[in-house]
């Protein structure tokens, strides 16, 4: 190895996939299995990070049951983690037309609205993403 060249260290990405029935029971065993699956890669259940990559997936697999649901389609589940300490989750559904608008505090005595407030609270940073062929992806990230 010459003094030009530079030994890169190899990055570990781990990633759980898993489609889940767009109902509220596809939206707990979504949280469920990502805590199960955070715990297998060293995540420990109760962490700090722990309890924030739930709260996130358990608001935007609701989020994807309740607002993204088409009879018939799943969502999906996608998380990343990388040995660098970063932590991605996706969550895909088959609406398209249906995109969070602004972040806006919900009313005192609203039942919902709360979400995606926690999510920006939560994580890194959040966005939205186009998913082809059809529907959206909410992606939230965490530094660990």
């Amino acid at each position: 190895m010459t003094t030009q060249q530079t030994r890169q260290e190899p990055v570990t990405v781990r990633v759980f996939t898993q489609r889940f029935s767009s109902t509220p029971r596809g939206a707990r065993l979504a949280r469920r299995l990502a805590l199960h699956q955070l715990d297998r890669w060293g995540v420990p259940h109760g962490s700090a990070v722990s309890d924030a990559a739930a709260q996130i997936v358990a608001e935007l697999a609701a989020n994807a049951v309740t607002h993204g649901r088409v009879p018939g389609r799943d969502f999906e589940l996608v998380l990343s983690y990388r040995g660098d300490g970063h932590l991605r989750i996706d969550v895909s559904d088959t609406r398209t037309e249906r995109r969070p608008g602004l972040l806006r505090p919900a009313s005192p005595l609203s039942d919902s609205g709360r979400g995606l407030l926690l999510v920006d609270a939560l994580a890194t940073r959040w966005e939205i993403l186009n998913r082809l062929p059809v529907g959206k992806t909410v992606r939230a990230e965490l530094a660990l």
